[in-house]
């Protein structure tokens, strides 16, 4: 079985772009891959967050995980703070990254440009990626289109060390789904649904049904009145097919075909997204009736991945030269 790793910020409540771009796909992968799923609490500080909200965050973004059908008895689910390895390798692939190559990257230009504070982890963010994805001898990490560009980086950031030092890590592929691996904004459909944003063309997960059907007939499509897909020209309209796609199993070239008029697509769109969430909704308030279950689930998948993290740690710092912990040694001279 293919070993597969991705990871989700705690910066607040899933929302359908998380689902249908990322989530959905683990979900599907739990049966034939050996899947690794990690809340990146260690990536959320680079915006400063208030630590109760973190802490509760987290908590949150596991229970979603879970409702949404990441199963921890059969994948490893945990929080990254909660294993050492990823920070102390994030060291070693932040000495194997160049500085050109962390300023070039679009997310952290994004991210930049709607903040006073720069923090250096936002800057070395994408090495920090990298060891939460080679910590596991990742093969396959399914992510959304917007992060290909990272997983590329990361790609290079292991092929380098391994040049440097010898065959050590595992070099990853990204898998992307076809269908809804990038959904937009309902308001500003140039960009992408974002639960940092707060904007009110997002679908949070939890969102009852009232506001979703409000927030699909408000969407912002066009004034042509012809329904194709064709993001460049018709990106609202094509944003409203893609999710409907996405939600349905099907093309939205296919989907497209099925509508004349605005009003019908956005009414069919926000039916099935509410048909889609429910399930997952309903799953969510039982897990957060006992949020200690959820804890506890959590420390057993830590503990889990800590496994294979180690070893995948020691050899690194055994082939770049790292004085490596004798316990033998130390048993021995008390």
């Amino acid at each position: 079985m293919a070993r597969t790793f991705s990871g989700i910020q705690p910066s607040g409540g899933m929302h359908l772009g998380n689902y249908l771009g990322a989530v959905r796909n683990w979900v599907a992968l739990q049966d034939k891959h050996q899947c690794i799923y990690c809340v990146v609490d260690l990536h959320a500080l680079t915006t400063a967050p208030n630590p109760a909200d973190l802490r509760a965050n987290t908590l949150t973004t596991a229970g979603l995980l879970m409702s949404a059908g990441i199963r921890p008895n059969d994948s490893t689910l945990f929080a990254q703070s909660t294993v050492g390895e990823h920070a102390e390798l994030a060291w070693m692939m932040e000495c194997t990254v160049g500085f050109g190559e962390l300023r070039r990257m679009t997310q952290f230009k994004d991210k930049s440009d709607r903040t006073e504070f720069i923090s250096a982890g936002l800057f070395t963010y994408p090495a920090l990626q990298a060891s939460d994805i080679l910590l596991y001898d990742t093969e396959l990490v399914p992510v959304g289109e917007d992060q290909r560009q990272h997983i590329e980086l990361c790609r290079d950031i292991a092929e380098r060390f391994n040049n440097r030092y010898g065959e050590t890590l595992a070099v990853p592929s990204h898998m992307i789904p076809k269908a809804g691996a990038r959904i937009m904004d309902l308001q500003n459909p140039q960009d992408k649904m974002s639960k940092s944003l707060d904007s009110p063309g997002t679908i949070g997960l939890t969102e009852d049904n009232t506001s979703i059907a409000r927030k699909f007939k408000r969407a912002v499509t066009d004034s042509d009145g012809e329904v194709r897909y064709d993001p460049a020209a018709k990106p609202g309209v094509s944003n409203l097919l893609g999710i409907l796609a996405a939600a349905t199993n099907r093309t939205p070239e296919a989907v497209g075909e099925d509508y004349s008029q605005y009003g019908a697509l956005k009414t069919d769109t926000a039916d099935a997204v509410i048909d889609l969430l429910a399930p997952i909704r309903q799953s969510y308030a039982e897990f957060m009736s006992d949020p200690t279950e959820i804890t506890h689930l959590l420390a057993i998948g830590a503990d889990k991945a800590r496994v294979v993290a180690s070893a995948t740690l020691q050899r690194a710092k055994d082939n770049a030269g790292l004085i490596l912990h004798n316990n033998s040694y130390n048993n021995s001279n008390g």
